[in-house]
């Protein structure tokens, strides 16, 4: 059985309205109604079936028709007012609807904001999430080449290892090559200087055996007879350089005390070496300067309980004078990248560029308590300096280690971080660095990771240089690393 149709739907209420009468008045009609005052015989098109069917209506009351009578159907037109309206609300019930549809209104706005907010979230996270894929990207791209260079550097670097390698292996195979080579001509230097310090020797046993006489003006004649005939005998062999060794050697004989200070020999000697000093021998030159001696110059000194001689520059004209001069640069005529032995025993020219020697330092300041003063002059002019209020050193056994003092001065202290090392060369490793400071270097210091000063480096003229690595004679705490000094010198003097 369908539904009845919709209110709102006109076309099929009609329709539904139409089929409903229709039945209605069918069935009205063909009940049996009974009609008073109405008799007679029935007529018409109708007779023949009243005969032939009986009727029940003529069963209970006699003498009574029915007649059934079919009703046109008619057909509605116009509208159909139908009345919808129901019985009169309740008003709680609609105020309670009303303030529910208020209610939902209000959370209605409330999502309706909500989702406005999250859709700007959305582009918002949107816009994130392409500039961190951007990023990502462009992380990745930085990462790769990154990479790239570390491999790359890597690759210098091993490269750079192994030419160091080969070229310090080349360095010792020429080093020793050129030994080689010079050791029979040496060999031969020795041998002759050897032969020629004997006859020396010999010849002095001798003029000291004529010097001994009691009468002191006979003395003085002798003297200046056997000094002038010493000084002519040495100085006309070929081998001039022997000459300041053999005066050494006449300063400690008894001719020294007795002949050897003749008005014609001292003049002489004195014009073919002005800065060097008969007299002699002295501790250190602060002993010199307690003596007397207020001249600049190469003396003679010999260290308590050393039974060794050295010959120093003393500087009597600077700082109140006294100073022993154990380092000097000034032209780079002296080249300082040397072995172990050599910085041991000293090197260079007293008048000049030149190292006293460790081991001489080593005597110098057991005999008493020094103190260290480092000058520095750049390429400017402007001099400065630095001292320590004490300067030893450590016996070779302790490779000649460092034991400094406070710093006071204006060039700044650039030698504290070196206190307590010992000495390394290029063929005695000492530092705390994985490879050999005095080869990076370029000289021999007292290194550690690897030099705040480096003042036995390359001299370099001029002031700033290029060099692969930090090699000048440098003062950190003045002009720093990559500024090679003019002028530098090490002094010590009792405190």
């Amino acid at each position: 059985m369908s539904s009845p149709p919709l209110p709102g739907h006109p076309q099929k209420l009609n329709t539904f309205m139409e089929k409903t009468l229709t039945i209605g008045l069918t069935l009205f009609l063909t009940l049996c109604v009974d009609i008073p005052g109405a008799g007679g015989r029935s007529d018409g098109a109708h007779g023949d079936d009243a005969q032939k069917r009986p009727s029940r209506s003529s069963d209970t009351k006699g003498g009574r028709c029915s007649y059934t009578f079919i009703v046109p159907q008619q057909k509605l037109t116009g509208a159909l007012c139908l009345n919808t309206q129901s019985a009169s609300a309740n008003q709680s019930e609609v105020a309670a609807l009303r303030a529910e549809l208020r209610r939902q209104q209000e959370q209605l706005e409330k999502l309706h904001g909500h989702l406005e907010q999250d859709g700007s979230l959305v582009m918002e996270v949107r816009a994130l999430r392409k500039e961190s894929n951007a990023m990502n990207s462009r992380i990745a791209q930085l990462y790769a080449q990154l990479l790239h260079e570390v491999i790359q550097k890597k690759d210098q670097a091993l490269e750079q290892r192994r030419v160091e390698s080969i070229l310090l292996n080349a360095t010792t195979q020429v080093s020793r090559a050129l030994q080689h080579l010079n050791y029979r001509e040496l060999e031969k230097k020795y041998g002759a200087l050897t032969s020629m310090i004997s006859s020396q020797n010999q010849f002095i046993a001798r003029l000291e055996k004529r010097c001994l006489c009691r009468d002191s003006t006979q003395a003085s004649l002798v003297g200046n007879q056997l000094w002038s005939a010493c000084c002519t005998c040495i100085y006309r062999r070929p081998y001039r350089k022997a000459f300041l060794n053999v005066i050494i050697i006449l300063q400690h004989v008894s001719v020294h005390s007795m002949c050897c200070y003749g008005s014609f020999s001292l003049t002489w000697l004195r014009t073919l070496f002005p800065s060097l000093s008969l007299s002699g021998p002295w501790r250190d030159c602060q002993h010199v300067q307690e003596s007397g001696e207020t001249t600049s110059g190469i003396y003679l000194l010999r260290p308590q309980s050393a039974n060794r001689l050295l010959q120093a520059w003393c500087e009597q004209s600077r700082a109140q004078g006294g100073w022993t001069v154990i380092q000097r640069r000034q032209d780079g005529s002296v080249n300082f990248f040397r072995t172990w032995e050599q910085y041991k025993q000293g090197f260079g020219n007293l008048d000049g560029e030149y190292w006293l020697g460790l081991e001489h330092l080593y005597w110098l300041t057991k005999q008493a308590q020094y103190k260290l003063r480092v000058a520095l002059e750049d390429w400017q002019g402007r001099q400065v300096f630095a001292e320590y209020d004490s300067f030893r050193l450590e016996p070779e056994s302790d490779w000649y280690r460092l034991r400094l003092g406070q710093y006071h001065g204006t060039a700044g202290d650039s030698l504290s971080w070196h206190n307590n090392k010992a000495f390394t060369t290029l063929d005695r490793d000492k530092d705390s660095y994985t490879g050999n400071c005095a080869h990076y270097q370029k000289g021999g210091w007292w290194y550690h990771m690897c030099a705040h000063s480096n003042l036995n480096g390359v001299w370099y003229r001029g002031g700033h240089y290029r060099s692969r690595y930090q090699d000048g004679v440098y003062w950190a705490e003045f002009h720093g690393g990559s500024y090679s000094l003019k002028r530098v010198s090490m002094m010590i003097k009792p405190t």
